[in-house]
This record gives structure tokens, C-alpha cells and sequence, in this order.
């Protein structure tokens, strides 16, 4: 408040209060990396969830009565600057951390005890990582001969020394990279440690897996590890709903006029109704209908069959193929996205007879359903769009993957800018 000379008592120490709570939800998980700490991404992170909490705060404020009591100068030079302000404090505070500990005497010291893929992965991580930690050296049962040749120089010896070498080297942390198959060894292994302060985790060989968000949760003290989740749990659901109700709110409104004049095109041009309601699966795999302006004379909607439209198909009408060339026959959809069914960016949806075709044949194939459908996706706009072949589709699901996987604002809003940019230039619509 100093800075904006205003004085910090009444409503204004509220004020203050409430926003250092809130600033704090804003960066729950700083970056552990000193390079990406400063990166444009990290900003746009920190920006994006303070923009969410900060509406939140200030529809709270005005529901209590508290902004006429408040200065307003106030109360947007907070939303201006907090997200700056915290992210360069972030990278300040993480670059004092790393410059003090980038030092050998001052690096916590690590052991790795397996030499496994997870392993050597995990070590050089740790190599890395803005924990700064040093991987001393690792510890097998096997045989020299029977490890990978990068790892004999660091190997110090069988688990059996191994508490040992904590002790007297004074290890602040250990890392057990053994099979999960391993149960009573690793328990033997804790058992060892337990006349040591080092801390000790465990870090599970995934590589078997197809990892989709994986995660760590911890329910009622119960730790568990999420191999497939969607990406959109918790604070970032709701960001990605906000995302969508603020867009397709938008478009709907600036484009009223033009689509009511499109329904008005179908309607005359041949008969039948102006929206076309298809079938089609929806989160978690449950049917939804999706709307789009009707482009053909025949009125499918993919329930039982379905027949891909092809360039110059007879069944398409005369005005239906310009909505198709130019994606507008998709515009009924920010409908769906408004209403929550859809949403603007995420894997389009297929019509039911194709999911059914397909999902015995491509492997993960229903994991796209983890997420609602959208308007525009990955794949579209890396030029998978059209053609049912199985070549097609494994291409097109495993760009769908591809985004369940890196799922992120940024992401987002590339592929919305990218879909503009290329909508009226797809050879593939037709």
C-alpha cells in the first residue's frame, strides 16, 4: 500500500491480507527449474491463474458491499502487477538457491540405489534439477559385468554397504529405483536405513506404462499415482472452462447475425432443418449430440453406420459445400461449448460407428474421451483432418494423445490462433 500511498488500515488492510492469501494460489508450485523460472511460459502460468483468483476476489468483494469502501487505482494496479512481481521474485529467490548450492561443498549429496532405466534416468535428472542435489554414486547387487558400461564408474558397491557409505559420507538422500517386483528387498532396504537421517524415496519404474498427466495424490493420508487422468483436475478445469465459456461467449455474440443468416441459407437451399443434431461420444464416453449447419440432403448421424464424405460427394448440397470448405458448418458448435458438452480446443469428435470401429484396433484409443470434445484440435491443425483409413486415424489419435499429454494454456491458445489461420486453406475440407 505504500506504493500506492494509501493507508494501510480499515478495508485496505483487508485488502492486503486477502491478496497475500490469494497471491499465494497464484504460484502454489514454483517452478523447480531456474532456467524455465524465467521463462515467458512460467509468466503466462502465473499471469493466467492470478487473472482467475483476482475475478474471484474482486466478485467477492462487490457481493460483500467492500469496493465502495476501496480505491479502485488500487485494486487495478494489483491486478497489473502482482503476477509480475511474483514471478520475478520467484526467479530471484531460485537463482540465489541455485548460485549458493551450484557449489560441490554445498550440494546435498544423493545415493541412487539400483541401477535400473529409472535409474539413470532419475540421476540425470538430478544433474539438472533446481533441487541442485548431487548423485554420488549408485549401488547394485549385480555384477559389474551385468550393468551399463556409463554406470561402472559411479557403481560403489552392493546394497549391503550401502548404509554404510550414508553414514560416514553423510548422504542427505537416497533414492530406490528397484522394480516395485522387488517388495521385500526394498523393505529390507528401509529396515537398513534406519539408523540414518538421510531421507529416502522411492521412485517407481514407469517406463512399462503409458503415462497420460501422471501424478502423485495423497487421500486421507493415502498416497496414490495416478498413471492415466485427464489433464483438466482440479484449478486447471476450471481454467479451461473459463476458457471456453469466455470464447465461445464472444463468438456467439459477435456472430449471432451471421449464422442466423447461414441457417437462413440452409433452409432455403434444400429441405430439411438448418441444425443437423449428430450423435457423437463426449467426456468420459458418454453420447452427447453435437450441432453443426445440415450440408448434406441425407440426414445420418453415425449412430449405427457411417460413410466419410468425400470430395465432390453427391449427397452434399450446394450451399453445404461451402459451409464444409470453410469449417462455418461447424460455427452450432460454440452452442455445445457454451452449454459445457464441448469444448473449443480437444479431440473432435467421431461419429459412434466410427469410435466403435476403431477402438479394438487402435491401442488407447478411448483414452481421448478423457476430455470433452472439441471444435478444433492438435490433430486438425497438423493436417489430420478427413479420411477414416486406419493410417488416418492412428495419426489422428495419436495427436489427440499428444495433447492430453502437454496439455497447457499456451497449447490452447496456439492451436485456436493456428485454426484461424489455416481454416480457410484446408485442402482437406470438403
Amino acid at each position: 500500500m505504500v506504493v500506492w500511498r494509501q493507508p494501510l488500515n480499515g478495508p485496505h488492510f483487508v485488502l492486503a491480507l486477502l491478496f497475500f492469501a490469494a497471491a499465494s494460489e497464484a504460484c502454489p508450485v514454483p517452478c523447480p527449474d531456474f532456467r524455465c523460472a524465467f521463462s515467458i511460459r512460467e509468466l503466462l502460468r502465473i499471469s493466467l491463474r492470478w487473472l482467475l483468483i483476482y475475478s474471484m476476489l474482486w466478485i467477492a468483494l462487490r457481493l460483500a458491499g467492500m469496493l465502495d469502501f476501496l480505491n479502485l487505482r488500487v485494486l487495478a494496479y494489483a491486478a497489473i502487477s502482482v503476477a509480475p512481481v511474483m514471478w520475478m521474485t520467484q526467479w530471484l529467490v531460485l537463482g540465489a538457491l541455485t548460485r549458493r548450492m551450484s557449489g560441490s561443498a554445498h550440494r546435498p549429496r544423493a545415493v541412487v540405489v539400483g541401477v535400473t532405466d529409472a535409474g539413470m534416468h532419475w540421476a540425470s535428472r538430478l544433474a539438472r534439477d533446481g533441487r541442485c542435489e548431487e548423485a554420488v554414486t549408485f549401488f547394485d547387487d549385480r555384477h559389474v559385468s551385468r550393468l551399463p558400461a556409463q554406470s561402472t564408474g559411479t557403481l560403489a558397491g552392493n546394497v549391503a554397504q550401502m548404509s554404510e557409505f550414508v553414514r560416514t559420507n553423510k548422504v542427505q538422500s537416497v533414492y530406490i529405483t528397484l522394480p516395485i517386483s522387488r517388495h521385500a528387498r526394498i523393505v529390507q532396504i528401509i529396515e537398513d536405513l534406519r539408523d540414518c537421517t538421510a531421507s529416502i524415496y522411492f521412485v517407481p519404474d514407469l517406463t512399462g506404462f503409458d503415462l497420460l498427466q501422471a501424478r502423485v495424490e495423497c487421500v486421507q493420508g493415502m498416497p496414490l499415482l495416478a498413471i492415466r487422468e485427464s489433464p483438466f483436475v482440479g484449478m486447471a478445469g476450471v481454467v479451461k472452462r473459463a476458457i471456453d465459456l469466455v470464447v465461445s461467449g464472444a463468438a456467439l455474440a459477435a456472430l449471432a447475425v451471421p449464422m442466423l443468416v447461414l441457417a437462413f441459407l440452409v433452409k432455403l437451399t434444400s429441405r430439411g432443418p438448418a441444425i443437423f443434431r449428430q450423435r457423437r461420444y463426449g467426456l468420459n464416453g458418454e453420447e452427447i449430440h453435437v450441432l453443426k449447419f445440415r450440408t448434406m440432403a441425407v440426414m445420418e448421424d453415425g449412430a449405427s453406420q457411417y460413410v466419410q464424405a468425400v470430395r465432390d460427394d453427391p449427397r452434399i448440397t450446394r450451399i453445404g459445400a461451402v459451409l464444409r470448405a470453410t469449417s462455418l458448418d461447424e460455427l452450432p458448435q460454440l452452442v455445445n461449448v457454451f452449454m459445457g458438452s464441448m469444448s473449443v480446443v480437444g479431440p473432435r469428435p467421431h461419429a459412434i460407428a466410427v469410435n466403435e470401429r476403431y477402438r479394438g484396433l487402435i491401442p488407447n484409443y478411448m483414452v481421448r474421451h478423457k476430455v470433452k470434445p472439441g471444435i478444433t484440435g492438435l490433430a486438425q491443425i497438423n493436417g489430420c483432418r478427413g479420411g477414416d483409413d486406419l493410417e488416418s486415424m492412428r495419426r489422428r489419435i495419436e495427436y489427440d494423445l499428444t495433447y492430453l499429454r502437454n496439455w497447457s494454456v499456451g497449447l490452447d491458445l496456439s492451436i485456436m490462433l493456428r485454426t484461424a489461420t489455416i481454416v480457410w486453406t484446408d485442402r482437406h475440407a470438403y
